[in-house]
């Protein structure tokens, strides 16, 4: 059914120098990084934007936050740790699975871009432990750590990217490479957002500003990663069709569909209709919203064929997910740190 996949090497004078012989898999590398020879052109608007983007977690003030998570309510708290813990997770995983691809990818420019997001996705790990020291102690820190562990709900989330990322893992081919970067984009564009959300919409309610500020980000860094793949998707799609058959793409729609029910159910599970601003609807109408717009951005058309606009009511998502909108005095009077660097626009 598939054909076999080659790690790329590691010194290899005899590696192909044209650009015209450059593939995505199974091409024949030197790895010599030389930026003004790249196939994949927009991987030099990755790369400078992904660079812009540099922020360091510690310097965001989390002084408020720690007054305002012992007075969160007890629906908020409960969202706030169980959330946290699955992003926690998911960041982790990131980190240790993304080696894994670029071993597989024979594109050195394209790896390049896989380095940064692998050290993005450490600085979000980081991010989220400044998190929790800041504002718990080391016993409340380590249980919401391991809640993935112990809770049911959370395990199964994590389990069916994580399978996913086992297989191709255990066995090297590219159908399941394709399927593990279907996987990344799933992660990166779908399961991220009920978390958000909430973390929005608690900054709505004037709440955990540090916090708020950390997960704009995050958001934004995983947009970039977001584009990274459906780019890396696209190519793949045009270099190898065998891998884009009818029959394989009705494979990655459902896997899109899972990944939309999936962050649909953990959102109703962890908000349950008890957290002011949100609702079960708000949460259901937004996350096909994205799945929507996930499917279309690989040409694979809607999961669903209404919910192919912004439901009005979520509107204000995108607007807290700049980065660089914050009032000034917003942090007592500390403007973002970061504001050259721009948003990729959400519209994947």
């Amino acid at each position: 059914m598939d054909k076999q996949i080659s790690r790329k090497a590691l010194f290899n004078e005899k590696g192909d120098i044209e650009l015209s012989k450059r593939r995505l898999i199974n091409g024949n590398t030197t790895n010599l990084n030389d930026f003004n020879n790249i196939k994949y052109s927009w991987t030099s608007d990755w790369y400078r934007q992904a660079m812009n983007n540099f922020w360091i977690p510690e310097e965001i003030n989390m002084s408020q936050d720690v007054k305002d998570y012992r007075v969160l309510d007890e629906a908020e708290k409960t969202a706030y740790d169980k959330i946290l813990s699955f992003l926690i997770f998911l960041d982790s995983i990131q980190t240790a699975n993304l080696p894994n691809i670029s071993e597989y990818i024979t594109a050195n420019e394209v790896n390049l871009c896989l380095n940064i997001q692998t050290f993005q996705e450490a600085v979000h790990s980081q991010s989220y432990g400044y998190i929790l020291d800041s504002i718990c102690s080391p016993e409340e820190r380590t249980e919401i750590l391991y809640q993935w562990r112990d809770d049911e709900h959370l395990l199964a989330r994590n389990k069916f990217i994580g399978d996913l990322y086992n297989e191709f893992y255990e066995q090297k081919s590219p159908w399941l490479l394709a399927k593990t970067m279907i996987a990344n984009y799933i992660l990166e564009g779908i399961y991220f957002y009920s978390g958000f959300m909430f973390f929005y919409n608690l900054g709505r309610m004037g709440k955990m500003p540090g916090t708020v500020q950390e997960i704009r980000y995050i958001n934004r860094d995983e947009n970039t990663h977001l584009w990274l793949f459906r780019s890396m998707i696209l190519e793949l799609k045009k270099e190898e069709p065998d891998l884009f058959t009818e029959d394989k793409i009705e494979v990655y729609k459902s896997m899109l569909r899972e990944g939309v029910e999936q962050e649909i159910r953990w959102g109703q599970y962890v908000l349950d209709d008890k957290i002011q601003g949100l609702t079960n609807q708000m949460v259901e109408s937004y996350i096909k919203y994205l799945g929507n717009q996930r499917s279309m951005g690989l040409g694979f058309g809607p999961l669903y064929q209404e919910y192919q606009t912004e439901p009005d009511s979520m509107s204000w998502v995108s607007e807290y997910a700049d980065p660089n909108q914050i009032k000034t005095d917003f942090f007592e009077g500390k403007p973002s740190a970061y504001s050259k660097a721009s948003v990729i626009e959400d519209d994947l």
